[in-house]
């Protein structure tokens, strides 16, 4: 609506073929504002991450946006890598411009600390990869929970993983930082396999990408062939499952998703469960009191319309 100042949003990521889309849709929405980009290991190296990150920006001519590098393993344990799914870089696929705009020297954790305080107003959350910058910086210092409106992550499911049987790839990555997030009572929304696996990038969709007259249309088109192919090959779907767009998605239409309020915590030493999510979607924990609001359903026309809207905004002159 005009006169509505844009929400501002920081964008913690580890890009990844959806954390790309999750960026352009982010700076193809007028109604957000987006702060900085912090980068984090998890679906490729830290370091291929920002550069990723950085090539994304370039390609949608905003390398205004800062981004800090972050952390290059969890709080905990052993790195885990998602580049079987990515691509050696994180981002394999087609040829992005390289990036003329270095990252900043502050820290990701420097970068979000001092964009919630310098913010006037909260400061939108949003994570897509393992939780371990956020994690991080709310342990050291729990008081900026108050400058934080929400945190929406990508990551976890109410039902089975696909990183091992049960975890989510982010939350193995690194369920310690996300056990420090979920313990500080900002307010947390999840958005897990369960939804995520509803965002599929049909033929119909890729197609509506590919005709787009623009390089950053057929560039996202271009990634959903790698990404697809990936996803034939590891899990047998026939359309590859956008993840990460859904956490901008709502932010932008909050009829997109439908969402329940549970407890939900995360596994962090099972000998075959570590990482996985333990969500009460029945109140059988009556002891626990919801402390996040789950992501269960969601509209993918109304989706698809929010990514490809964004993208032809952003790539048209």
């Amino acid at each position: 609506m005009s006169g509505v100042a844009p929400t501002p949003v920081l964008l913690d990521c580890d890009p990844g073929h959806d954390d790309a889309v999750a960026i352009l849709l982010a700076l193809g929405s007028p109604s957000l504002r987006l702060l900085g980009i912090t980068t984090c290991f998890g679906n490729c190296a830290v370091e291929d991450a920002t550069r990723n990150a950085q090539r994304v920006l370039a390609l949608a001519g905003r390398e205004d946006v800062p981004v800090a590098v972050g952390a290059a393993g969890p709080m905990r344990g052993e790195v885990a890598l998602g580049n079987y799914v990515h691509g050696v870089s994180g981002l394999d696929g087609p040829a992005l411009p390289e990036p003329t705009v270095a990252p900043v020297h502050e820290t990701a954790t420097e970068l979000l600390a001092r964009c919630l305080i310098d913010s006037p107003e909260p400061v939108t959350v949003v994570v897509t990869g393992p939780m371990t910058n956020l994690g991080v910086l709310l342990s050291e210092e729990p008081g900026l929970t108050e400058h934080i409106r929400e945190v929406i992550f990508m990551g976890g499911s109410t039902e089975r993983g696909n990183h091992t049987p049960t975890a989510e790839f982010n939350t193995f990555a690194d369920p310690e930082a996300l056990d420090v997030v979920l313990s500080t009572g900002v307010p947390v929304r999840m958005v897990g396999l369960n939804l995520t696996h509803q965002a599929l990038a049909t033929p119909a969709v890729v197609e509506r990408m590919s005709a787009m007259p623009h390089l950053v249309g057929r560039t996202c088109a271009e990634w959903m062939g790698f990404f697809g192919d990936s996803y034939e090959r590891i899990w047998e779907f026939e359309a590859p499952p956008v993840h990460d767009p859904c956490t901008i998605a709502p932010l932008l239409d909050p009829d997109v998703i439908r969402w329940r309020d549970c407890f939900v915590a995360v596994e962090l030493d099972g000998t075959w469960t570590r990482g996985t999510t333990v969500v009460d979607l029945f109140g059988r924990l009556p002891d626990r009191t919801p402390n996040a609001a789950v992501a269960m359903e969601l509209d993918a026309e109304r989706y698809w319309d929010l990514i490809l809207t964004a993208l032809d905004r952003l790539g048209s002159p």
